[in-house]
C-alpha cells in the first residue's frame, strides 16, 4: 500500500502544543467573559445606586430636619456613588447634592474656628486666635473645593447655566437639584473670598446664578430664587438692573418663605446685609427668623433646607454675640441681644415690709 503524501499524523509533541493553545484561547475567553460580566454588574449596580439616591434617599433626607446626619452621610457615600461614574454615567446630579452638602460640613467646620478665633481675642491669647484663624481659612478652602465640584457637575448636567435657555425639568427634585447647583456656585465663591486663597472659582459666578435663577418659580420655592438674585445685586456692584431694590426684594422673599415654611430667604437677606456692613438689619433679619420659627411650621417636605437655614441664622446670631460678649448666643435666645433694652420691671422697697 502506497502510503498518501498529503496526509499528516501529528506527533505527540503537536498534541501537547495544540492543547495548550485551545487551553489559553479557551482561558482568555473565560477571563474575557467574567470581565464583561462584572462590568455588566457594576454598570446595573451603579444605574439602581444613581436612581434610588435620586428618587428615594434624597427625598428622605428632604423630610429629615436633622442637618448633621446630613452631613456625615454626604461625606461618607460620596466616594462610593461617585465611583459609579467609572462603569456607567457620571453621575453628575446626584454629584451637586452630595458635594453642595459636602462643602456646608467644611463650612460650619469653619465658623466653628472663627468663634475659636473671636474667644480666644476676648481671651487676649494671641497665639491661640492666631491658629484658629489659620484652620478657619484652610477649612473655607477644602469648602471652596466641594462647592466648586458642586457646581462643575451641576454645569456638566444642566448644559451652559445662565445662557437664556432653561432645562426642561422632569420633575420638582429635578428643580431642586438645579436650584441647589446654583446655591452651590455662589457659596463657592463665598467661601473661596473667606479663605483668602484661590482654587480657580470664577468671579463673574455670582452674576451667572443671579440670570439661571430666572428659570424657577420664585413662589414655587420659597422665594428663594428672588432671594438669590438679590443677594447678588446686593454684593456686586452694577448688577442690579435700573429700578430695582435688592433689600426690598429681600424683604418680599422673607415673607414667602416664612409663610412656606421653608426660611431660607433670611439667610441670603443677613448675608447682603452682612456685606452691607448694616448690623441693625442684620440682627432684624435674625428677630424674623426667630419669631417665624415661633409661628410658622416647618415644610414637612423640606425641612432639612428650613433647619439648614436655620443653622445658618444661628451661627451669624453666635458671631455677633461673640464678637461683643465672648460668648456665643445663649440657649433659647435666638432673636434677642445683648444690647436690648430691658423693660423696667417694678420693684418694692423691702423697707416697707420691716
Amino acid at each position: 500500500m502506497i502510503p498518501n503524501r498529503f496526509s499528516f499524523r501529528p506527533s505527540r509533541t503537536t498534541h501537547a502544543s495544540t492543547l495548550r493553545l485551545l487551553c489559553a484561547v479557551i482561558g482568555g475567553l473565560l477571563l474575557s467573559g467574567c470581565g464583561v460580566v462584572n462590568h455588566m454588574v457594576y454598570k446595573t449596580t451603579g444605574d439602581v445606586m444613581q436612581g434610588f439616591s435620586r428618587n428615594h434617599t434624597v427625598p428622605y433626607l428632604m423630610q429629615s430636619d436633622d442637618v448633621a446626619m446630613g452631613c456625615s452621610m454626604s461625606k461618607a457615600t460620596a466616594p462610593l456613588l461617585m465611583s459609579f461614574g467609572r462603569v456607567t454615567t457620571e453621575p453628575d446630579q446626584l454629584a451637586v447634592t452630595l458635594y453642595l452638602s459636602a462643602g456646608g460640613c467644611a463650612e460650619e467646620q469653619a465658623r466653628e474656628y472663627g468663634l475659636e478665633s473671636l474667644a480666644a481675642m476676648n481671651a487676649m491669647n494671641a497665639g491661640e486666635a492666631e491658629d484658629a484663624m489659620i484652620r478657619e481659612k484652610r477649612a473655607y478652602a477644602v469648602a471652596a473645593q466641594r462647592y466648586f465640584s458642586a457646581w462643575k457637575h451641576h454645569k456638566a448636567y444642566y448644559g451652559d447655566v445662565g445662557s437664556g435657555e432653561c432645562p426642561d425639568f422632569d420633575d420638582d427634585m429635578d428643580e431642586f437639584i438645579y436650584m441647589a447647583g446654583l446655591l452651590s456656585g455662589l457659596q463657592a465663591l463665598n467661601a473661596q473670598i473667606q479663605s483668602t486663597s484661590s482654587i480657580g472659582v470664577p468671579t463673574n459666578i455670582g452674576s451667572i446664578v443671579a440670570r439661571a435663577t430666572g428659570c424657577l418659580s420664585n413662589e414655587k420655592w420659597w422665594g428663594a430664587p428672588m432671594a438669590l438674585r438679590a443677594t447678588v445685586w446686593a454684593m456686586i456692584p452694577g448688577s442690579k438692573p435700573q429700578g430695582e431694590d435688592a433689600f426690598e426684594r429681600l424683604a418680599i422673599a422673607d415673607k414667602q418663605g416664612e409663610e412656606a415654611g421653608v426660611r431660607l430667604p433670611h439667610v441670603f437677606h443677613a448675608i447682603a446685609a452682612l456685606n452691607k456692613g448694616d448690623m441693625a438689619m442684620v440682627k432684624d433679619v435674625i428677630r424674623e427668623h426667630a419669631k417665624s420659627l415661633d409661628e410658622d411650621e416647618p415644610n414637612p417636605d423640606w425641612r432639612f433646607v428650613d433647619a439648614m437655614a436655620n443653622n445658618m441664622i444661628v451661627a451669624i446670631s453666635d458671631q455677633l454675640w461673640m464678637e461683643n460678649t465672648g460668648h456665643r448666643t445663649p440657649l433659647g435666645q435666638l432673636g434677642s441681644f445683648w444690647d436690648d433694652q430691658k423693660e423696667d420691671v417694678e420693684t418694692m422697697s423691702l423697707d416697707d415690709l420691716l
